[in-house]
């Protein structure tokens, strides 16, 4: 059982950090690198995707290749347990993936929490439902940005997919859980693959949970330092100006810009960690 510490978060989320952010540690689920343009998903030994990256700059293509195999981190969910009211999701799901030990968790600062808004077409063109190969475009100033299953969906009429189509009218389906992916530019899907079929057979998006791994205490403070000494020397230099209502509007604008600034740092996303590949 993986040993964390919660920092709740507005709306719902927390943040997990977990011992051990200074060492290079393998969790079970890890991508790993053979060569600048080859790498692997594993789970503990067992290889989910193998990739091949292909074009340089802004016309780069990655080839993917995907693999029986996947355990979710997370245990089967019964038709009470999510039909239990008042259930915070995204610490239920912590709690299972420290338990579990079959995700992604590695030494550091986690963000987990829910994800109820995307960008147009995410879960529709963007939803990866080719299996098992498939190629993303991945283009300079946009990225891919999409959903990558790892096994195939089912089909809207397969036997689990119906039951849980129940609940997406009743309004009781458990959120999918999502890894953000930097070097993807777009999230795995680690968990509700079926439960995610459902809610697509209903015509809306499935409820998420985002697991992003955020930045250490140490790296967002620096950066809250350095936006922190940039806003006093905007504060300093608009206050030998002349008062006026112009000023006071600038003031504020000022105030509100730093105070969000510095309210995303800590959460906001960090890269996503590739190791070498010990077998190459």
């Amino acid at each position: 059982m993986i040993r964390v510490t919660r920092e709740p978060l507005p709306g719902g989320g927390l943040v997990l950090t977990v011992p051990g952010g200074g060492r290079v540690t393998r969790p079970p689920l890890r991508f790993e690198r053979a060569t600048e343009r080859r790498w692997v998903l594993l789970q503990d030994e067992q290889p989910l995707i193998q990739a091949r990256s292909e074009g340089d700059g802004c016309c780069r293509e990655l080839h993917l290749r995907r693999l029986p195999g996947h355990r979710s981190p997370l245990p089967p969910l019964t038709a009470a347990a999510m039909r239990t009211g008042g259930r915070n999701w995204s610490h239920q799901y912590a709690r299972w993936l420290e338990e579990a030990g079959r995700g992604p968790l590695h030494g550091g600062r986690w963000r987990l929490s829910p994800r109820a808004t995307f960008a147009p077409g995410i879960w529709s063109c963007d939803l990866v439902r080719d299996w098992p190969d498939a190629t993303l475009e991945q283009l300079c100033g946009g990225g891919w940005h999409g959903i990558l299953p790892l096994r195939p969906l089912a089909a809207p009429d397969a036997a689990r997919v119906k039951a849980y189509r129940k609940h997406v009218s009743e309004g009781t389906l458990a959120p999918v859980l999502l890894w953000w992916v930097s070097f993807l530019d777009g999230w795995l899907l680690l968990d509700g693959h079926d439960r995610a079929a459902a809610a697509l057979a209903e015509g809306t998006e499935p409820a998420c949970v985002e697991l992003v791994r955020v930045p250490d205490d140490t790296d967002w403070r620096a950066t809250a330092d350095q936006i922190t000494r940039a806003h006093e020397e905007r504060m300093a230099r608009l206050a030998a100006l002349p008062a006026g209502p112009h000023t006071a509007r600038q003031r504020q604008a000022l105030e509100r810009g730093y105070a969000d600034a510095i309210s995303t740092l800590p959460y906001e996303a960090e890269t996503t960690r590739c190791l070498p590949n010990l077998t190459e």
